[in-house]
This record gives C-alpha cells, structure tokens and sequence, in this order.
C-alpha cells in the first residue's frame, strides 16, 4: 500500500506486477466504502455513527463489513510482505530499516499527534454541538497517541522490524524452495487458520482492542498469517506460478461460501443468542465463524489475484496516479468521511439512503485528495 511497484531484475521477483497494483486500488476503494458502511449502520466503530435501523438495510450492510473483513486488511499485509526482501536486499538492514521507520514512522506520528485529534474535534464540535475552540479541546483531549486507521502502518513497522531481526539471526541459512500450494491446500490452510483465530478470540473476541495501539488481536492470526505467505510468495515466485485453475476453484469455493452467510442469522434466530457468541468466546457460533471467515478470505484473496493476472495485468496514466495515491488515500480517507457525513447530518434521511450518496463521494473525493497530498512538496518522500 505504501510504495508504487518498481520492476526488479531479481530472478525471484516477476517483472510485470501491474495486476497487483490494479488490485491495491480495488483494495483500497473497499477500505473507504467499509469505514463508510460502518458509519451508517455496519459493525464496528467510526468516529461518527448514524446507525440505520432498517433490517432490509443492516442485512446487506454487515455482511458487506463481514466480507471485506476477512481478507482486505489481510493482503495489504500479504502484499506489503511481499516487497520486503527485494527492497531489503537491495539496500541492506541498516538503511532498510532507516527507510521503513521514516515511511512508516512519521505518516503514523501525524496521523496520531494531529489528524486524529482534528477528526474527533470535528465530530464534538459539529455532531456534539459543544462550541469550544480547538486549542480548548487540545486542552482537554486524553488520547494523544490514537492510532486511529494507522493501526495497520503501526503493526507493519512491527512486522518489519521483527523481519530485519530474523535477517539478522539466520542471515547464512537459505531456505528451501516450497512449490506453489493447490487449491486443496490453501483451503486447509484457510480452515487451520480459522480454528487458530477461534482459539484466540476464547481470549481476544473481535472487537476487544489493545490500546493505545489500536490492534484487535482477534484479527492478528491471519495478519501475521498472511505477512509470512507474502514472504514466502516472493521466495517461491507463487503469484506468478499459481496455475488459473486454482484461482478459478477458489472462486467458486468464495461463491459457495458467500451463500452461506445467510445461515449465521438463522443460527442467531434459532438459538436466540447475543451477536457476541459469534465473535469470541468458546462457543460453536464463535468456531463457526472464524473458519467461515478465514476460508473465505483466503479464497477471495487468491481468486482475485489469479482473476487479476488474467484480465488486468496491464496499466495505464490513470491506473498508476490511482496506485500511486493508495497510501495518501489510506492515511486521509477518514477526514473526507467525516467530513462528508457531518454535512448531511441534518438532512432528514434514514441513514440507508445517506451510504448511497455518500459512499461513492467518499471514493472519489478521498482520491482527489490523495492526489493533491502528494504534490505538496516533500510528501512523496514518505508517502
């Protein structure tokens, strides 16, 4: 998410990766629709909720949430992974390092130190109508290092820097090879890693938060999962080598598996129990939703991937500044959402009807934005 592809001579790395960065859009646009959905009635929490009460409205809207939640946030890990160890061969541990903490670090320090205070001011101010100067919130404000969406730049530096040690430590053992996983394969690997997930959330249900940091450890088996896959797919070539069958199998898998989610609100209805049961715990609703979850993530992950690979390895002007932006984009879409969505806060309109309209100008508005962050001066350095 946070760096354009560069083509790489390294006989392990593919030197036509457009399809990836075509999907980073994608992932991208899905991150802005998600918070957005979130806002008006999806589960989760924002910094501004007008929560819609229309079932025929909820229904959608969290399986929606539910969906993306369990495979987008897991390829910006995969796919930030994936670009480590060229960039890290390349330049050696020390400036690696030196670069990661300077891309990383201060993005995540402004986001922390002054736009998530910004962006709760403009929610207290306009949603809470209580008329304070900014300098008197700074004042009162108790949550200086908030994280915030950059929960995910912080968990990445993390990652990184526990990588640069594993360099360290074995850096005179070579790895073997591991040939590219079929589609049978990678679904186990989906159900291992739900059974994992659901050991964890016994402990860590979705939804509990580590703070300051803002991690939901419910979440982190298949993130740290899916940022070991994206090391390994660079070592093995396995986004160039996976065969279109496996893509294609894997579709079908995700499609049978979306039909499925259905089921969940009959099992709530039948057994009668909280929305909880289903996100922690040690209960059959919680196992049965993390292996739901993460067998259909991996399944939608790697059918895109293939489906990009054959029908959109190919770029153009556009494509790149949309690629280009993803970061900006990631970094300021809260700030175009609220902004938006406290706008039309007065307008006398079930919440329903505002994801529509606000949905698609949360899209493109947080691209036009993107866009013009990065030509202030100095900014393409980091971001």
């Amino acid at each position: 998410m946070h760096a354009p592809i560069k083509k790489n001579t390294s006989a392990s790395q593919p030197a036509k990766l457009a399809y990836i960065n075509n999907i980073k859009i994608l992932m991208t646009i899905l991150v802005v629709l998600h918070h957005v959905t979130v806002t008006y009635g999806g589960p989760g929490s924002w910094y501004y909720n007008e929560k819609t009460t229309r079932l025929a409205a909820l229904i959608p809207m969290n399986m929606f949430v539910s969906v993306n939640q369990a495979f987008f946030m897991g390829f910006f890990f995969m796919l930030a992974a994936f670009f480590i160890p060229g960039s890290y061969d390349r330049k050696g541990a020390g400036e690696f390092l030196k670069d990661r903490l300077l891309k990383l670090g201060i993005p995540l320090a402004f986001y922390s130190f002054l736009l998530s205070p910004l962006l709760s001011y403009l929610v207290y101010y306009f949603a809470g109508g209580n008329h304070i100067t900014y300098l008197q919130y700074l004042g009162g404000f108790d949550s200086w290092i908030d994280f915030g969406v950059l929960w995910f730049v912080a968990a990445l530096l993390f990652f990184t820097v526990v990588y640069v040690a594993f360099r360290k430590l074995f850096t005179k053992r070579s790895l073997k090879r591991i040939a590219v996983p079929n589609a049978n394969i990678i679904l186990i690997f989906g159900l291992t890693l739900g059974v994992v997930s659901f050991l964890v959330r016994i402990f860590f249900p979705v939804g509990w938060v580590l703070k300051p940091v803002g991690f939901q450890l419910g979440h982190f088996p298949q993130y740290i999962a899916f940022f070991i896959v994206g090391l390994l797919a660079f070592k093995n070539n396995w986004f160039e080598q996976t065969p279109a069958k496996t893509g294609i199998k894997l579709q079908r898998h995700a499609l049978l598996l979306l039909l499925f989610f259905p089921v969940f609100f009959i099992i709530k209805a039948i057994s009668n129990a909280p929305i909880d049961s289903f996100v922690g715990g040690f209960q059959y609703q919680s196992f049965l939703y993390a292996v739901w979850e993460q067998t259909i993530g991996i399944a939608i992950l790697i059918a895109l991937l293939s489906a990009g690979k054959r029908v959109w390895n190919s770029s153009s002007i556009l494509l790149d500044r949309l690629s280009r932006s993803t970061y900006a984009v990631y970094i300021f879409h809260p700030l175009v959402i609220i902004c938006l969505s406290l706008a039309l806060r007065n307008w006398g309109m079930d919440p329903a009807f505002k994801l529509l309209i606000i949905a698609p100008l949360a899209a493109f508005g947080s691209f036009l934005l993107g866009f013009i962050v990065l030509e202030i001066p100095g900014v393409k350095r980091l971001l």
